[in-house]
Order: structure tokens, then sequence, then C-alpha cells
């Protein structure tokens, strides 16, 4: 059995799509017995919904390449 720590990893990954069936399967189990997680599961599910709804965009993986450039620089 994972732990709650593990377990909002995993949701987390999950959240944006980077959690193996390995994973998930071990995130269900857990949820079945854990409120806490369970709960927090809920909510980032709804902060998922809501984004994909507001069409927020992220940096694409070049531009966080550049940005991080430039803060090495910077320091």
């Amino acid at each position: 059995m994972i732990t709650c720590e593990q377990a909002s990893i995993i949701c987390d990954k999950v959240q944006y799509g980077e959690a193996s069936l390995w994973e998930r399967v071990q995130l269900w189990y857990h949820l079945i017995g854990c409120r806490n997680c369970s709960q927090y599961s809920i909510k980032n599910e709804k902060l998922t919904t809501l984004c994909q709804l507001a069409k927020l965009n992220g940096f694409s993986r070049l531009e966080k390449q550049e940005l991080k450039q430039q803060l090495k620089k910077s320091i």
C-alpha cells in the first residue's frame, strides 16, 4: 500500500496524464481507504476541468528552457 504522500504525487501525475497504469491502480486502491486523499483527488479533478474550460496554456518546453537560461544568466 502506498502512503498519502505517494498518493498525492500520483494524483498530480494523473492530472497531467503522466501516471502509469500501475500507479493508477495503486492510487485507486489507496483512495478506497483514505478519505483525505479521496477529497484531494476530487479537488484535483475539478481543478483540471476548470483549467481546461478556461483554456489556460503554460509555457512550451522551448519557452521553459529559454526562461531557465535567462534566469541562470541573471544570477
